[in-house]
C-alpha cells in the first residue's frame, strides 16, 4: 500500500523549515550537539524550546515518523520527545530552539545578530501559516499531531 502524501501546501511547510534549518548548518558557529540531551531535562534546566506552528508541524513529522500518533509528558519534566533511551525521538526534525539556544556543551546560545534572519523566516511562515507565534514544544506539538 503506498504511502499518503502529505498536501503541496504542507509540503511547502515542510521545506520552508528545512531550509531554515540547513542555513543555520551552513553559519560559521562552533556547534558539537551529541545528542547529549543535558538541554532537554526542561525542569533542570528551567528552559522550554517555543515554535512556530511550522516547526510544530514539522516537528509532528518526526514524531510520526518515530511511530507515535501523540505524545505525553515526561515523567520527570524532560521533553516528551526523549525516547525510553533516554535519546530525541525527532533529532532530525528538532525544532531551532534545541539546535540553537540551550546547550551549553554543544557549543551554547547563538547570538541573536547571526540568526535574527532565520527567526523572522521562521515567524514570517507562521504568519503565514495563520500561527499565533511561538508557543511552547508540549502544546505547540501536541496540536499539531491533531
Amino acid at each position: 500500500m503506498a504511502r499518503k502524501q502529505p498536501d503541496p501546501a504542507l509540503r511547502a511547510t515542510y521545506e520552508e523549515v528545512k531550509a531554515v534549518y540547513a542555513e543555520l548548518e551552513k553559519r560559521p558557529m562552533e556547534r558539537d550537539c551529541q545528542m547529549r540531551t543535558q538541554c532537554c531535562h526542561f525542569r533542570l534546566t528551567g528552559k522550554t524550546p517555543f515554535l512556530t506552528l511550522g516547526e510544530a508541524l514539522y516537528a509532528a513529522q518526526g514524531v510520526r515518523a518515530s511511530g507515535r500518533k501523540v505524545i505525553k509528558p515526561h515523567p520527570d519534566g524532560a521533553c516528551p520527545l526523549l525516547g525510553k533511551e533516554g535519546r530525541c525521538t525527532i533529532y532530525a526534525h528538532r525544532p531551532f530552539g534545541c539546535r540553537t539556544h540551550f546547550c551549553q556543551p554543544a557549543g551554547g546560545m547563538y547570538p541573536r545578530k547571526h540568526i535574527a534572519d532565520l527567526i523572522h523566516r521562521l515567524e514570517a511562515l507562521d504568519e503565514k501559516l495563520g500561527g499565533d507565534g511561538s508557543r511552547e514544544l508540549e502544546p505547540a506539538v501536541a496540536d499539531a499531531l491533531k
